[in-house]
C-alpha cells in the first residue's frame, strides 16, 4: 500500500476572504475555490483552506513546511507583516531550536501556527 499525498484541512478563521488573500500573498496558487473550501498549492504542497472558524481549534493547530531558503522566506514574511494588511498575523524570526531545526513560527489570520523550517 502506498500513500501519495497528504492535504490537511486548515481553518480560515472568521474571515475566509482575508485568509485567501493572505495565502495568496504568501505565494499560494488557488487550484479551486468556492464559498466553503479552497484548494491551495505552494510549490508541490497542497492544502484545503476551509471556511471554518473555531478559535479553540485554530489556536491549537500547527503545520510544518520545509523550505529551501529560510532566510528568503523570512524576508518575504517580513514584507507581508510590514504591509499592514494582516494586523493579527505575527511571526518569530528564524531561530535554532534544540531539536535540531532552524524555524520561523508564523501565526496566520485564523491563529494557526505554521512552522517554516530548513
Amino acid at each position: 500500500m502506498k500513500a501519495t499525498k497528504l492535504r490537511p484541512f486548515v481553518p480560515s478563521g472568521a474571515d475566509y476572504e482575508l485568509a485567501k488573500a493572505f495565502f495568496k500573498d504568501i505565494g499560494c496558487e488557488t487550484v479551486y475555490s468556492d464559498n466553503g473550501i479552497s484548494i491551495l498549492r505552494l510549490s508541490e504542497l497542497e492544502f484545503f483552506l476551509q471556511n471554518y472558524n473555531d478559535q479553540h481549534f485554530q489556536n491549537n493547530y500547527m503545520l510544518e513546511v520545509t523550505v529551501e531558503d529560510l532566510d528568503g522566506w523570512w524576508t518575504h514574511i517580513q514584507s507581508i507583516l510590514e504591509s499592514g494588511k494582516y494586523p493579527t498575523v505575527r511571526a518569530k524570526e528564524p531561530t535554532q531550536y534544540p531539536w535540531g531545526r532552524r524555524e520561523i513560527h508564523l501565526i496566520d489570520p485564523a491563529g494557526v501556527c505554521w512552522h517554516f523550517g530548513a
